[in-house]
């Protein structure tokens, strides 16, 4: 595990549902082999999320140089939790995007196990609602390689703040009854069909809730140009605390 720190603050704070985004933008590359970041942004901002897990945000190659640029992060409204050393704007290809003011602390990088390469990232994030611990992560795609990476994620945050955490991103699981078993203390959200974007037939893309939050509304953003942006289309839940 390695450890690192970001810093963003929050705005006035007016209300207690707060409204959280996944969304894997598979490094801007849209459905019409384009790479554009702006086209990406717009989506983003679009969504209208207090908080972002972004998947997919660095090129696989070289220094792997961010997909967006500073110059589309700043069109999305949103500040970026600052993570990684060099050119990335994240680690193992997650990122995390604030409403400007909210105050993010104690942030982790943490390598999960499994046949691939697959990381998470995890802070707390101060909120209207109060702390809010944030874990989001892209997972592998074996499911036993997925069970021991979100058995590592709730260890990495630990007994104490698992009330407080949602965890956030491409969790690679075709089933809506089956693979989280780990997560048994959590309602885990599936606000529905998110991959592929062309054609949506698998709600891959999940958000999981602990017990000292409810959900309020979900759903699954595919307006233009979600739909050609990426494969993937961002899902959002509004969270309130219990």
């Amino acid at each position: 595990m390695a450890e690192g720190g970001g810093a963003c603050l929050a705005t006035d704070g007016a209300a207690t549902v707060i409204r959280v985004a996944s969304y894997n933008i598979r490094k801007a590359v849209g459905l019409d082999w384009r790479r554009d970041p702006h086209r990406i942004a717009r989506v983003i901002r679009a969504l209208d999320a207090d908080i972002v897990a972004l998947q997919e945000v660095d090129k696989r190659l070289g220094a792997r140089p961010a997909a967006l640029p500073p110059e589309a992060v700043a069109e999305t409204g949103l500040a970026p939790v600052a993570v990684a050393n060099g050119p990335s704007l994240g680690w193992h290809g997650n990122a995390i995007l604030v409403r400007p003011g909210w105050a993010c602390h104690d942030l982790r990088r943490v390598d999960l196990p499994g046949i691939e390469p697959r990381g998470a990232l995890l802070s707390r994030i101060d909120t209207p609602g109060g702390p809010l611990w944030l874990a989001a992560t892209h997972l592998g795609l074996d499911r036993f390689s997925r069970q021991r990476q979100i058995r590592a994620i709730l260890s990495a945050l630990g007994p104490e703040r698992l009330g407080r955490a949602v965890i956030l991103g491409d969790m690679n699981e075709w089933s809506r009854s089956r693979g989280f078993a780990p997560l048994s203390a959590f309602d885990v959200r599936a606000p529905g069909r998110s991959f592929h974007a062309a054609r949506p037939v698998a709600p891959l893309d999940r958000i999981a809730l602990g017990p000292g939050w409810r959900a309020e509304e979900e759903g699954v953003f595919d307006a233009a140009p979600a739909s050609r942006a990426s494969d993937h289309l961002p899902v959002w839940v509004r969270i309130a605390p219990l």
